[in-house]
């Protein structure tokens, strides 16, 4: 079930958003099996990064949702009607912020820009486990070699 995006003219005010998307679209939460939220972002929220974490874990943990941000990393910090954030910070202030939100929502993040992916909780996991198929493999290749040799 896609929820309704929510652009916030001029600011990133992220808690107004939030908070319409949870009471009104997620009012007949019974009706639905599973529930995130997507944030597709360009930079840090108008609120306070502490504030955020804690509406969004208690929000979460009621509704029984998980908030993901995906955020794409922009040259600049004004955008295309030239109009600054009531707050600004660097790309990787900006990805730390979103992290500990990430985190209280027990959701997932993703950085990427015009570069490429800077960082990803699903790739992270992807990787951890093919390193640990990896490491398998080479076992069982020793143990299969150490076998050979006793027979």
């Amino acid at each position: 079930r896609w929820v309704l995006g929510l652009q916030c003219k001029g600011s990133r005010n992220f808690m107004s958003a939030l908070r319409r998307a949870v009471e009104v679209d997620f009012k007949d939460k019974d009706k639905h099996k599973s529930q995130g939220l997507y944030l597709l972002t360009t930079g840090i929220p108008d609120q306070e990064t502490h504030t955020i974490s804690a509406y969004v874990s208690e929000v979460c943990r009621g509704f029984d949702l998980q908030l993901h941000v995906c955020l794409f990393s922009v040259m600049e910090d004004v955008d295309s009607s030239r109009i600054i954030p009531a707050r600004c910070a660097n790309p990787t202030e900006t990805a730390v912020a979103f992290k500990e939100i990430v985190q209280a929502a027990n959701g997932r993040f993703h950085w990427f820009g015009e570069a490429g992916i800077f960082e990803s909780d699903d790739i992270t996991v992807i990787v951890s486990e093919m390193e640990k198929a990896n490491n398998y493999s080479q076992k069982c290749a020793f143990l299969v070699e150490s076998l050979k040799q006793r027979s």
